[in-house]
């Protein structure tokens, strides 16, 4: 099976809840939300497939921006944006489920978002 080339659309935070909405009322599953820095912004994928086409809906965003939940359009949305949370510092709100920081245990507060040096061995002698 060879997938078709993806499609990324960049839109703004306000427009999240409805263009995800839309996806939805399209005929498409939820596959993923992914998120990863890139300087000191944000850039947080949803990714959506129907009939093995990829769209993904791109939202960059800074730590202390605010982002609202789509787990009121796909239930299972909660999984990643608490990961989110745990793992970058980002706040999403109006969770279905929210672990409230607590998804996961880390020795480190939002260790995505830590930069580790060579020099620094600290992780590797524990």
């Amino acid at each position: 099976m060879i997938l078709d080339q993806q499609t990324t659309i960049p839109i703004g935070i306000d427009e999240l809840v409805a263009r995800t909405a839309q996806q939805k009322k399209d005929g498409c599953r939820l596959v993923q939300i992914g998120c990863t820095q890139v300087g000191d912004e944000f850039e947080i994928n949803y990714t959506f497939d129907k009939d093995f086409v990829m769209t993904n809906l791109r939202i960059t965003v800074k730590q202390d921006t605010v982002v609202p939940s789509v787990s009121s359009v796909f239930f299972g949305a909660f999984v990643y944006e608490n990961e989110i949370h745990d793992l970058y510092g980002i706040k999403v709100t109006n969770m279905n489920i929210d672990f409230g920081g607590h998804f996961y245990r880390t020795t480190v507060k939002n260790p995505f978002t830590v930069t580790i040096t060579t020099e620094d061995t600290s992780c590797q002698t524990k």
